[in-house]
């Protein structure tokens, strides 16, 4: 029968009979005779074919697409299949059940649109039945059954379908469409139209599956078992760990490391021979006691400090320079003084750390300006801030004695740096409290002193700590609330505030950048002119630092952001008529002028921890009996200066053409506005003065004028302090003339050359000589009479 069958196949020539079929072509599986697939279409074109074929006799060709040189064409050799059934889906395609019938050759291509169809013929298998092909139609079943084992996603019922298939073609065919291989191997298979090398091809596809699979097999089975491996371990440790403990061997393993430890890190002497007395007290304790614990945290301390670990200096003066200059305008006392210290390490590496105390009001860039030194030394940068610390604890730590002890600040910052020669900034110095747990200025006597801070003895370490590569940088709005032996121990160098010029550069060399950039702007999206940068710093802002001057420039920036955000600008130019807009009505109007338009009002200068400040003195007179009101939250020493100078006026009163019975008939008021702020000192003598003269002379004070000076009842003028704040106070409020006792004339080598150049000074040594500044014609009057 088989003979016959091979017989009548070679009798047929090929392309005997030839039939139109339309063609389907697949790009992801193909069909095989007697097999069946689904298929999903999609394609208009491709729909309309399968319509057609359903209203015929549902025959059409499946054949494989495959993609040369870019072009997509399909293979000569495809199966003619049947659709068993047709089911439209919502996603307007529809779904195909086809069963193969015979594999096909296409001769000839009839048309493409509206999809293809071609003449085909019908190819039969080449069957020749003998040992070797049973023996090949065994080994495929055996390797797909082996597949199967392997591959648990596939169905359990294709054994007993391969065991059933006695054709060895067909047997071929069911095995290569239910492998996952590729397309092309597929095509291969449906192409061997000799059914021995079919199987042959078969068996060879299934060998290399099944060697993959038992491969993958084989690194699953290990993964998973490390991993059991790995929880186990896990598991035995953990229960290792419980035991020791329970038996109170857990604790020689961690002595061993901490011996370790102690040999290779690099100790002095002294330490080394502490922390190994701690660890042989540590290996007598349990574990379980308090005591214990408290070693261990220790050690743990001596390991972790910088004993010996400090960072190179960055001796390159010209290099330190520039980063000083980069970083902060003027300034160049304080950038002279690390120059200095920078040339004196370069020539001397020994020498000690500076002790240094920046003092000025606040936002000058004291903390800043630390950060820049140690960026141009080389060093790291560390900073704690003492306002309000009232613990002596807190610089010197705790004894161990006590529970949560814990080494002081100054201690537990070295640690954190890692090194034992940061740049050590000692923030609000001034603002340290004393109360019953101890003084921690006295504390800081040790730590700032250059002869002792070497030996720096912390209570929780109870170890000598070299605390003199250290540089030390205190910062301070003021330096009378700091003690004087704690004051002595550092080299004070004072910030003053800013002039109006030095605003200006600094808010276009370094504010506006910086709030460009945090605000995601650049220098096209906003601008400033001159003039509404001095329009802000003038009557928007007050001050001697520069906080409040960028927090406007910053509204600028938000206010400027939202509008390019919004796309209602891209490029916003700040001129003085928007600033209204921008930032409201100005907060500061000249008012100088205004307010010594009537007698009884003069202008003097004051001293605070934020700047300078001009002071009005107000005074007026009423009908009463010789009383004097003073007024404005005085403090006991301004208000002996107000008594002082009316004592001076009466004594001279027939000089100053003051009726001698006016005192008997009158009361005498004196205010000083901003009655909230409390306001005291022997400065303001001068100036109660010439109000009170204005007052009772009926004169009114030169507006251009401010004063400050401590007054006699012989009418002397003594010196006072704050000269070059309250100069720089002058400047801001446009006074073009300042009246100074003689003897400060030494502190305007301390104020800046701006301001020297716009002011005026007059030194003076008694009263008589400031009023025939402040009234000269009255005066001049008088002496020609």
């Amino acid at each position: 029968m088989t003979d016959s069958r091979e017989e009548t196949a070679m009798e047929q020539p090929e392309g005997k009979e030839l039939r139109e079929y339309p063609v389907l072509p697949v790009t992801e599986t193909l069909l095989f005779p007697h097999m069946v697939i689904p298929l999903v279409i999609s394609e208009p074109g491709l729909i309309k074919l399968v319509e057609e074929a359903i209203a015929g006799d549902r025959t059409i060709v499946v054949v494989g697409v495959r993609e040369e040189e870019g072009k997509r064409e399909f293979y000569e050799i495809g199966t003619a299949g049947l659709i068993l059934r047709m089911a439209r889906t919502a996603e307007e395609s529809i779904r195909l059940i086809i069963q193969g019938i015979s594999r096909v050759r296409i001769r000839e291509v009839l048309s493409h649109e509206p999809y293809i169809r071609a003449k085909a013929e019908i190819l039969e298998d080449i069957v020749e039945r003998d040992l070797e092909t049973e023996a090949l139609m065994s080994n495929v079943r055996n390797q797909f059954v082996r597949i199967l084992d392997l591959s648990p996603q596939m169905p359990s019922e294709l054994k007993t379908l391969a065991a059933n298939i006695d054709d060895p073609g067909v047997l071929a065919d069911m095995v290569v469409s239910n492998v996952n291989i590729t397309l092309a191997e597929r095509q291969e298979i449906l192409e061997t139209l000799e059914v021995k090398k079919r199987l042959e091809k078969t068996l060879h596809i299934l060998t290399r599956q099944v060697e993959i699979l038992e491969l993958g097999q084989k690194i699953q089975a290990q993964v998973r078992d490390q991993m059991e491996k790995s929880q186990r371990e896990y598991y035995l440790r953990e229960q290792l760990r419980v035991i020791q403990k329970e038996l109170g061997e857990a604790e020689a393993a961690e002595i061993e490391e901490l011996k370790k430890k102690i040999e290779e890190a690099d100790l002095p002497d002294q330490v080394r021979k502490e922390a190994e007395r701690e660890l042989r007290r540590l290996s007598r304790m349990h574990p379980s006691s308090a005591e214990y614990t408290v070693v261990r945290n220790y050690l743990d301390w001596l390991l972790d400090l910088p004993w010996r670990k400090s960072t190179e200096d960055r001796l390159d003066l010209k290099e330190a320079q520039a980063i000083l200059d980069a970083d902060h305008y003027d300034l160049e006392k304080v950038k002279n003084r690390i120059l200095e210290h920078l040339a004196v390490r370069k020539l001397k590496p020994d020498t000690k750390g500076p002790i240094l105390c920046f003092v000025g009001p606040p936002g000058v860039g004291k903390t800043s300006l630390g950060r820049s030194i140690a960026r141009a030394m080389g060093r790291k940068f560390l900073r704690i801030s003492l306002g309000g610390v009232r613990d002596e604890a807190e610089i010197r730590g705790h004894r161990r004695t006590y529970v949560g002890a814990m080494p002081g600040r100054i201690i537990q910052g070295l640690r954190r740096v890692g090194v034992n020669n940061p740049v050590f900034m000692l923030d609000e110095i001034d603002k340290l409290g004393a109360d019953f747990r101890g003084d921690p200025a006295s504390a800081l006597l040790e730590v700032l002193d250059p002869e002792q801070n070497a030996t720096f003895s912390d209570h929780y370490l109870e170890i000598e700590f070299d605390l003199s590569q250290v540089m030390f940088i205190a910062t301070a709005n003021v330096l009378d609330t700091i003690p004087g032996p704690l004051l002595d121990r550092m080299e004070v160098i004072e910030i003053p505030g800013y002039t109006e010029e030095d605003k200006l550069h600094i808010a276009k060399r370094y504010l506006i950048p910086r709030q460009l950039e945090a605000h995601g702007l650049t220098t096209k999206n906003l601008r400033f002119t001159n003039g509404a940068l001095t329009h802000i710093i003038r009557q928007y802002t007050r001050e001697a630092g520069l906080r409040n001057l960028e927090r406007q420039i910053a509204a600028i920036c938000r206010a400027v952001a939202k509008e390019v955000a919004l796309g209602e600008a891209d490029s916003v130019t700040i001129r003085v008529n928007d600033l209204d807009r921008y930032l409201g009505p100005p907060k500061y109007l000249p008012e100088v002028a205004e307010r010594t338009k009537i007698p009884g009002v003069a202008v003097g200068l004051a001293w605070t921890p934020f700047g300078g400040e001009i002071l009005f003195v107000e005074a007026t007179r009423m009908k009463g009996q010789r009383r004097l009101i003073l007024t404005g939250k005085l403090g006991e020493v301004m208000r002996e200066s107000a008594e002082a100078a009316l004592s001076y006026i009466r004594s001279k009163a027939s000089e100053l053409g003051i009726p001698e019975d006016f005192f008997d008939h009158h009361d005498i008021h004196i205010h000083v506005p901003a009655g909230a702020i409390p306001k005291d000192g022997p400065s303001a003598g001068i100036t109660i003065l010439v109000a009170l003269v204005s007052l009772l002379t009926d004169r009114t004070v030169r507006h251009d004028v401010a004063m400050t000076g401590e007054i006699t009842l012989r009418g002397l003028i003594l010196p006072v302090g704050g000269i070059k704040e309250k100069v720089l106070a002058a400047l801001r409020a446009g006074i073009k003339e300042v009246i100074l006792p003689k003897r400060n004339q030494k502190d305007l080598e301390e104020i800046p050359k701006e301001a020297r150049e716009k002011i005026k000074f007059h030194l003076v040594s008694r009263v008589e000589e400031a009023l025939a500044i402040i009234f000269p014609r009255r005066r001049r009057r008088k002496k020609s009479n």
